[in-house]
This record gives structure tokens, C-alpha cells and sequence, in this order.
């Protein structure tokens, strides 16, 4: 708005555009049939024709249906497991949106998301009626879980987990969580939201080799167009019917045709080896880049979807330094850093020059407790916080 430029070396539209801004291609499809018409009262073909895709790079699934943004994704696959098994009960680990039956687990409890992922959500306007239908578990924790099929034994609908997200799956993890999900006769489910299409060309859960019964997709599949798809085993999927799911905007064009460009242009250019080599240079660079400078950070995250925090008291000031002064080097820039096949290593080299740099003043003004004077402003109060 001010004529400002920068490059993003944060978030890249919170991890939807996976394969960068504007994309030419996946634009170009999006074009064509906004001219040729968006929205008729019949099913576009393209939704078959992406069904079929998604089927095809997980060949466990059988039936797909779709929705537009991650959220609505997950509540939809949460009424198709409730209708599949009868049962009301999730166990979940992770983040997955901000819908009544996620938000539940926080209901007369010392915040249960808190202890488990993200602190401050508050359940005001959520049911009471629904307390005690979502029970976190812990990552790599499976006793959690265990504890939880001992105090609720045949009563899960289902089993929800990002398959990885801050750290990789101990061994046998994923596999034991599965066996319980069977032995439960609890259905399977990973969200794949933000895990999706970052280290391979379809899910995470690939490259472990253990199969869901249901998978759900959002955020890069559209690469910056609204676009969300749950996908399954045509038994599972098949209860869907039985319960009323419905949108008028889940028939239009523009979602599904985004997906099959992105999808093609994924594929086509290994775009998943790319977003690992992009991050993990920023992760080296930026513990490099503190221990150069006497700082103490910890860095986390698979390499495509990076985090580090700044552990002192006065992280918060010295998160909105490094804010201020990377956006006066020409980078948007956090502690976060999503990457996309549109960044080079040209742009990591100069981002991580900035960095180092950066770094240097933040120890010294630290040392010197002229830190808080050096701002320009204040540090940011988010709404909730993710913990890393």
C-alpha cells in the first residue's frame, strides 16, 4: 500500500503458496476458466479429474470429498468419522483449526490445547454439552494415548494427528498409533494441512509408510487459492451420506483447478526436494548465525515449515527487533520461515547476510539492556500463540 517491496522470508501467505506468489501456471489454469465460468448448477468436471489425482498419489484412498479452507476440511472429516462409527469421541494430536468440536478439549479443563499445542484459546460460544468428546495425546507420547483408550475403551470415533510438524516421529510411533486406531475400531486420520506437499508431492505420511484411513488436505493445495479435500477409504468416505454436508461454494471451479495446475508443477519439478534444501539452509544459517553471535536460540520444524525462538525473558523484544529491522533490509521476516520453489539460494544468502547482521546489534544491545530503546514501536500481543 505504501510502495514498499519486500521479499518473504516468513510465512509465504501463512504456508499456502507452496510454490510462490502468483504463480504462472497455476494462475494461467485459474484464468482460463474464471473467462469460460466459475460456478453452474452441476458438478465441474474438474473435480473428478482431481479426485482421480489425489486417488492416484495415495492409493489407499478411494473417494474424496472437498471443501476450501483447512478448518472446514477438518470438521467435515470429523462429521464423516462420527456418522461412520456412531461414537462422539476424538482423540487428536496437534493443531487443527478453530472449530467446536477441536475447541471442546478446552472446556473445564486448565486449557488442555495449552498443554498441549497452543495456549489462549478460549472455547466461548462452544457448546458445554460437548465436553469431553476431544482428548489430546501427546506427540511421540503413545502412553497418552494408551491412558486415554483405558478411560474411554471403545468409545473413539476417531484418531486425528498431524503425521509431523515440529519434530520427526520416533520409531514405531506412527505404527503403534495405528494398531491402536485398528484395535479401537477408531477410523485413522492424519491432517495433512500444513504438512502436505512439503517434503514429498502429496502427504508426509508417505515417506513413513503407514496408511490412514482418511487424510485431509488444505493450505498448499491450491497454492494460495481456497482449496481443502478429505480423502479416504470408500467405506468410511461412504458415510458421508448418511449425514447433511453441503456447500454451495464446494462445486466451483477455481479451487480444484488451482490444485490440479499446483499439483502438475509439484510433481513435474520435485518441488518437495526444494522446500527441504531452501529450509534446512535457513536453519543452518540461522544457528550459524547465533552462535557466531553469542545468542541462545532453539530451532525446530521439518525443513519447509522452520521455527526458532530467542530463549531470555525478553524474547518478544528482541522478536520485534528482528521484525524491524529485517523489514528495513527489504525482507517480511520473523522467527517463522515457510519456504516456497520460488525462493533461490540467492535469496537465502542475502536473507541470512541480514541475518547475521542483525544478530550482531541484537547481542550487543542485549548485553548493553538498550534493547527495548531501540524499537520503534511496541512488541505484538497475538491472539494465541503456537508453541514451537
Amino acid at each position: 500500500l505504501d510502495d514498499n517491496k519486500y521479499i518473504d522470508m516468513s510465512l509465504s501467505g501463512v504456508g499456502a503458496n507452496v510454490l510462490g506468489y502468483a504463480d504462472e501456471d497455476v494462475d494461467k489454469a485459474v484464468i482460463n476458466v474464471i473467462e469460460k465460468g466459475t460456478s453452474t448448477t452441476l458438478n465441474c468436471a474438474e473435480e473428478v479429474e482431481l479426485a482421480e489425482v489425489l486417488c492416484e498419489l495415495h492409493p489407499w484412498a478411494e473417494k474424496v470429498r472437498y471443501a476450501r479452507t483447512g478448518g472446514e476440511s477438518m470438521a467435515v472429516a470429523i462429521r464423516i468419522v462420527r456418522s461412520f462409527t456412531g461414537r462422539e469421541k476424538i482423540a487428536f494430536c496437534g493443531y487443527h483449526g478453530w472449530h467446536d468440536w477441536y475447541l471442546a478439549a478446552n472446556i473445564g479443563t486448565e486449557d488442555a490445547l495449552g498443554g498441549h499445542l497452543i495456549p489462549g484459546l478460549e472455547p466461548e460460544g462452544v457448546p458445554k454439552g460437548l465436553k469431553g468428546t476431544a482428548l489430546p495425546f501427546g506427540y511421540n507420547n503413545i502412553e497418552s494415548l494408551k491412558k486415554i483408550i483405558e478411560e474411554n475403551p471403545g468409545e473413539l470415533a476417531a484418531i486425528v494427528m498431524e503425521p509431523v510438524r515440529n519434530i520427526n516421529p520416533e520409531a514405531g510411533f506412527l505404527e503403534e498409533v495405528r494398531e491402536i486406531a485398528k484395535d479401537q475400531n477408531a477410523v485413522f486420520v492424519f491432517d495433512e494441512i500444513s504438512s502436505g506437499f512439503r517434503m514429498n508431492t502429496g502427504g508426509a505420511h508417505m515417506l513413513y509408510g503407514v496408511e490412514p484411513d482418511m487424510c485431509v488436505f488444505a493450505k498448499s493445495l491450491g497454492n494460495g487459492y481456497p482449496m481443502g479435500a478429505v480423502i479416504g477409504r470408500g467405506d468410511v468416505m461412504d458415510a458421508a451420506v448418511k449425514s447433511f454436508i453441503s456447500s454451495t461454494y464446494w462445486t466451483e471451479r477455481i479451487g480444484p483447478t488451482a490444485a490440479l495446475a499446483m499439483i502438475k508443477k509439484h510433481k513435474e519439478n520435485n518441488v518437495g526436494a526444494h522446500l527441504m534444501e531452501i529450509g534446512k539452509a535457513v536453519q543452518e544459517g540461522w544457528k550459524e548465525a547465533a552462535e557466531k553471535n553469542s545468542l541462545d536460540i532453539e530451532v525446530s520444524g521439518i525443513y519447509p515449515l522452520s521455527h526458532f525462538v530467542f530463549k531470555y525473558d525478553n524474547a518478544p523484544v528482541m522478536k520485534a527487533y528482528f521484525i524491524q529491522e529485517m523489514l528495513e533490509r527489504g525482507f517480511l521476516a520473523s522467527v517463522q520461515f515457510y519456504s516456497m520453489y520460488a525462493h533461490t539460494a540467492e535469496h537465502v544468502s542475502k536473507y541470512l547476510k541480514s541475518v547475521d547482521e542483525i544478530f550482531c546489534k541484537l547481542s550487543q544491545l542485549n548485553k548493553e539492556g538498550n534493547l527495548e530503546e531501540s524499537l520503534k514501536g511496541q512488541p505484538a500481543k497475538p491472539a494465541f500463540k503456537k508453541m514451537t
